[in-house]
């Protein structure tokens, strides 16, 4: 278990009013808590760029009308498997489906691995999350 430690924090105070505001829309009980967030949101972008061993989701929704598009799709992922956690599949409407695939590994390789499938022809639309760094993962409030 880690220790807190207090620091102070120098800001404009327009920049604070709109931090206060953020804040309080979002729910956070204090300025601590959303500054952890912040800094531990910081450490995953970094983790993610530097290729670290990370954990992310991959959204796309695509139209399974589109010639062999759920081939395509599935193949990718088995071509990818040792990299898949898990896998859901949504049907939005008749002609769209939502697709959320869990993914662990090199950040390189999930990166590769969601361009593929945001880059089939007859996705609409989609995005990769980085969710946290394995290697350098802290837990709220430690």
């Amino acid at each position: 278990m880690s220790q807190l430690v207090r620091f102070g924090v120098a800001m404009e105070r327009e920049l604070l009013e709109a931090f206060d505001t953020r804040i309080a829309r979002r729910g956070y009980e204090n300025r601590s808590e959303a500054l952890r967030d912040l800094v531990r949101a910081d450490l995953v972008k970094e983790a993610w760029e530097q290729g670290d061993e990370a954990v992310a989701t991959i959204s796309l929704v695509y139209d399974h009308h589109v010639h062999e598009l759920t081939e395509r799709l599935n193949a990718i992922q088995h071509d990818h498997a040792h990299l898949i956690v898990s896998a859901l599949h949504v049907h939005v409407d008749h002609a769209r489906c939502l697709e959320v695939v869990v993914v662990r590994g090199p950040a390189a390789e999930l990166r590769r691995l969601g361009e593929r499938l945001l880059g089939a022809r007859g996705v609409l639309s989609g995005e990769i999350t980085a969710a946290a760094s394995v290697a350098r993962a802290t837990s709220p409030g430690g």
